[in-house]
């Protein structure tokens, strides 16, 4: 390569880094209104579900996989691109498509046909939901991986809003509640709260914990290498000059595991708020603040292994107390709940805990310190938790409307959904199942199920397929047409080979 080529490249490089740096972020309703349009997307892929099976028309993979791209994919894509302006018009026509697809069910029950609307609710209330786990944990996780992968590859796009970036150093972006939205995700199905552990010393779970991070460690390290080998552009003060998230997901695995060994699963709550206070009263009445934004020396060197990564060593004890946070969640979400009536109280619950917290994250940012993505402070802590129950209870609110629709057409299924169950009043163990034996046990045919089986292996996936985009593609000059069929291309394909994989029956684990 010449003297020249290498200019060009290196120019290139610094633009492109530009292009995706000094971002403010957008306002925090903004990015709840986004975050809440999935939730309903999947409640009308639901209803459409159960539509197209009572009017007995045909599934096979190609149209399921086809109408979950469409209700899960295409609708995130539009939204942070070509109609970011217009979110709240997407929830209305979402809304409308979902009550007209309701509506239909609804003369079409072949439940209680003949009961008022008061006596069906009623009876509805009083059934059971059958899973062996809570599929609104599933469609978090899953909504949170597509919404990453999405933005990682148009954010380099011109067409993708500057707002929603990631900020440099206060503010709220799209691209913030990503990383914080997936350590909560995380913990919700950690070990510890599915009682992976229950059995043997503190020591072997602690060892088992040590273990379970290696492919972490593997992945981090082979990331720095590949990034710093071809010169890939880089967010420098995203997390330093060598971390990445990978290191940040090691460190707070191990933090949390040595927490979870000593403190009671329950107490999680506590250990939250005290780890994010005394984070916080660090970075107001000790150096820490100043060491974070400009090093040691006071004039942002890079000099030693801490100056060079200062943003993401430190940041981590916020991103431990969102960990411990969801914690706390998943156990109450995967608290026995007999009845729907229940589960409708659980949402309420967190819907409630949701509105809280913004009403405390309004009143820190107002008296103590705004939201700051570089040092996952107080205020970023809190507007991530309180974001992720806002999306956990409408995916929730999303399932009972779903499981109602179900009640109402017996026999209907719907894949990474709660499955209605008649519960016997003389005996609960028992219980007469809506759905019949033979349509349980038919294959998933499902997007949703297929993301949340290899959710690793897609993220490393849209990884790769970024970087290669962006080797390939002028994405600085590129047209929003182009831009358009780059990113929904791009999601087609990743998202097809998991499908391929999950209709397979493979599981990519290797540790």
């Amino acid at each position: 390569m010449t003297v020249k080529e290498e200019e060009e490249k290196m120019s290139q490089k610094q633009m492109k880094e530009a292009f995706v740096s000094n971002h403010n972020g957008t306002s925090v309703l903004e990015v709840t209104q986004g975050l809440c349009l999935p939730a309903f997307c999947i409640l009308c892929r639901g209803l459409l579900i159960i539509l197209s099976q009572h009017l007995c028309s045909s599934h096979t993979w190609r149209t399921r996989f086809f109408t979950d791209f469409v209700f899960l994919i295409v609708p995130l894509v539009a939204t942070l691109t070509i109609l970011s302006s217009f979110v709240l018009l997407e929830h209305l026509a979402v809304i409308i498509l979902g009550a007209g697809l309701f509506y239909q069910i609804y003369c079409r029950r072949t439940c209680c046909a003949r009961m008022p609307v008061q006596k069906i609710l009623e009876k509805f209330l009083k059934i059971g939901l059958e899973s062996e786990y809570v599929p609104a944990i599933s469609c978090f996780r899953v909504i949170n991986s597509a919404f990453t992968a999405i933005a990682i590859l148009a954010v380099d796009f011109p067409l993708f809003p500057r707002r929603f970036a990631k900020t440099e150093l206060y503010g709220t972006g799209a691209m913030d509640f990503g990383v914080g939205g997936f350590i909560f995700g995380t913990a919700m199905v950690c070990p510890e709260v599915r009682r992976k552990y229950t059995d043997g010393s503190r020591f072997y779970y602690l060892t088992k914990s040590l273990y379970s991070v290696w492919p972490l460690v593997f992945l981090g390290v082979g990331r720095l290498v590949i990034i710093k080998s071809i010169g890939y552009q880089e967010h420098l003060t995203e997390y330093g000059v060598h971390w990445n998230f990978f290191f940040t997901l090691i460190v707070v695995k191990l933090l949390t595991s040595l927490l979870l060994s000593i403190f009671p699963l329950n107490k999680s709550w506590i250990m939250a708020i005290s780890i994010i206070v005394l984070y916080q009263l660090a970075l107001d009445f000790t150096p820490l603040k100043r060491l974070i934004l400009y090093g040691t020396d006071g004039s942002g060197t890079r000099i030693g292994l801490l100056n060079a990564n200062r943003e993401g060593i430190i940041s981590t004890w916020g991103y431990v107390a969102i960990h411990m946070a969801g914690v706390q969640t998943g156990s109450y979400m995967l608290k026995k709940r007999s009845h729907v009536k229940d589960w409708v109280k659980g949402t309420y619950h967190i819907l409630l805990t949701a509105i809280s917290l913004f009403i405390s994250l309004y009143i820190v940012q107002v008296n103590v310190e705004v939201v700051s993505r570089r040092m996952a402070n107080l205020a970023f802590c809190i507007w991530i938790i309180a974001s992720s129950l806002i999306l956990l209870s409408s995916l929730l609110l999303c399932d009972i409307i779903l499981s109602f629709a179900k009640f109402l057409i017996k026999g209907a299924i719907v894949p990474c959904s709660w499955k209605p169950i008649q519960l016997s009043a003389t005996n609960k163990k028992h219980s007469e199942s809506l759905v019949s034996e033979a349509e349980r046990k038919e294959p998933s045919l499902c997007l949703i199920t297929a993301m949340n089986r290899n959710q690793l292996i897609f993220f490393l996936l849209s990884n790769i397929t970024t970087g290669l985009i962006n080797l390939l593609v002028d994405t600085l000059h590129s047209s929003t047409l182009w831009a358009l069929i780059v990113l929904n291309l791009y999601m087609f394909t990743n998202c097809l080979i998991i499908y391929v994989l999950h209709l397979q029956d493979k599981t990519i684990k290797f540790w």
